[in-house]
């Protein structure tokens, strides 16, 4: 078994395609199937099945995908530490992101580290806290963005993002310089999803207070609109929204609630290079940019 066959095999599965995995790699849909092919001869089962709605791993596949993930992971890290040795930097980085730290933190801190280390390339993964989190377990990201602590994985704190109730302009409680828990209850509630929840929830629990939820909604565009038109306010981290909010204000809690964000990795042992740099960047960005 050749690394092209590994380098493929994992390709494929991340594109979930054999054109895009393809276009990824330089070579011909042709070549990409006669490496799947070859790879699947040699150990004498089937890695991948295809049908109309595209590529599946089998139980199999499945097994042997993080073993050939963690072998391309350490011919990345020997490389790495090779060209180190030599005063280069070169080497792959696949950061996992959820979509505010995406829109708000990380356009700077590529371009930044793009513009130091040019040869080390970037790849960007975005999802949910628990799709980053199984994609960090998986060994399919060198490192996260996460609220932490998260199990299983090693954290480096990065900042805190303060959560601020939002309501109508027009809104009573609008008038107000904060706004206690317990202030809100009596009030008809939309519920942030995708991982908000868990945190509005024990801030809640906290002052031994309970939301009066109504909507439970993951898109913080619909949430916005939703209590532009009245149907009831929300919490939110306040890095998740837009710079600007016609109709509508933001007021902090009291007591104060933060949503902790930092950088995963499966182990701060011995991370390889290209990891370690991209975490000294990072936290020297957020110093030089703080976000409020």
């Amino acid at each position: 078994m050749t690394l092209l066959q590994l380098e493929v095999f994992v390709a494929v599965v991340e594109t979930g395609s054999f054109t895009r995995a393809g276009e990824k790699l330089r070579l011909s849909q042709s070549g990409v199937s006669h490496t799947i092919a070859g790879m699947e001869e040699e150990l004498g089962i089937s890695l991948l099945t295809r049908n109309r709605n595209g590529i599946r791993l089998t139980e199999a596949g499945e097994a042997i995908l993080q073993y050939a993930r963690r072998i391309l992971t350490d011919m990345d890290q020997i490389k790495q530490t090779a060209a180190a040795a030599k005063g280069l930097q070169v080497g792959n980085l696949r950061i996992g992101s959820f979509p505010s730290v995406s829109a708000k933190l990380l356009p700077g801190m590529l371009r930044l580290f793009r513009d130091r280390y040019p040869g080390i390339s970037l790849s960007l993964f975005e999802g949910s806290y628990t799709e980053i989190q199984a994609w960090m377990m998986q060994g399919a990201i060198d490192l996260a963005f996460l609220p932490y602590p998260t199990e299983g994985l090693e954290m480096i704190p990065l900042l805190q993002d303060e959560l601020v109730a939002v309501l109508p302009e027009t809104h009573p409680l609008a008038y107000s310089s904060e706004i206690m828990v317990e202030q809100i209850t009596s009030e008809p509630f939309i519920m942030p999803m995708a991982g908000c929840e868990i945190l509005v929830g024990e801030a809640f629990r906290a002052r031994d207070a309970q939301p009066n939820t109504q909507f439970e909604v993951a898109d913080t565009s619909t949430i916005l609109s939703m209590v532009t038109e009245g149907l009831g306010i929300t919490v939110v981290p306040q890095m998740t929204l837009p710079a600007s909010m016609d109709q509508l204000t933001l007021r902090p809690l009291k007591p104060q609630v933060f949503r902790h964000i930092g950088l995963a990795v499966r182990s701060l042992a011995a991370p390889p290079p290209a990891v370690a740099m991209f975490i000294k960047e990072a936290k020297h960005w957020v110093e030089e940019h703080p976000l409020h």
